[in-house]
């Protein structure tokens, strides 16, 4: 048994540098393959890009300073985070006394089953005036089930419709026949163009900003643009 004590010390650390090597390559690869919704990133000043919005849904004065163009999906948690506890100070520090104006494009991962039937619904109650009711609506009701991805049918989109007061046969029929299905797919083509791979992601007059941030993050960038 004595003699067989030098050959696992000459294999050992060898060995053991292999299969260090093994785990960071697959821990590599793997991490390559994760959404990156919800990772905290703000790209350098320099890195501005041109949004276009067309015709998307908004809040706040076209002649803003600054204009907040979010990319997000109506499933994801990250973008409920965002919708819960940044935006409505963003709102009323910024969209609604007249500095910046807030812009909705759809992003919805193909992952979350529900995103895309979401983001038709959104603007089919758009088409009542209601988009913004509509998409606090959605966001709102997978709040009370709790945290991460939450799971809801169609039938649960309909009926939430009727509860903020659309009118429901209107509703459907523009649901059912997926009205603004290449509407939304605009935005998602559009997003992946602008460098989008997750949600939420945003853009304050150009600049990426990604992931549910705390308000003093937005408000840092939003303030350096307005000082320009």
């Amino acid at each position: 048994m004595e003699n067989e004590s030098p050959k696992i010390d000459k294999y050992l650390l060898p060995g053991s540098i292999l299969l260090a090597a093994v785990i960071i390559s697959t821990t590599l690869i793997w991490s390559k393959n994760i959404p990156s919704q919800g990772i905290a990133q703000i790209a350098p000043d320099n890195s501005q890009i041109v949004i276009e919005t067309d015709d998307d849904p908004s809040l706040g004065s076209g002649d803003s300073k600054v204009t907040i163009v979010e990319f997000s999906d109506f499933q994801c948690p990250f973008c409920r985070i965002f919708w819960r506890d940044t935006f409505p100070q963003l709102k009323k520090e910024y969209i609604d006394t007249g500095k910046a104006k807030f812009v909705y494009r759809d992003f919805p991962l193909e992952f979350h089953p529900s995103a895309a039937v979401s983001a038709n619904a959104a603007e089919c109650a758009g088409d009542q005036g209601k988009f913004w009711e509509y998409h606090d609506k959605v966001f709102g009701e997978q709040e009370k089930l709790g945290e991460g991805t939450i799971s809801y049918a169609i039938k649960d989109i309909k009926k939430w419709a009727g509860e903020i007061g659309l009118d429901s046969d209107e509703f459907n029929q523009c649901l059912n026949a997926e009205k603004y299905k290449e509407e939304v797919e605009k935005d998602y083509n559009d997003g992946v163009k602008y460098g989008v791979t997750g949600t939420p992601t945003l853009f304050i007059n150009g600049r990426k900003i990604i992931g549910a941030q705390p308000f003093e993050n937005f408000s840092a960038i939003i303030e350096e643009e307005l000082a320009k």
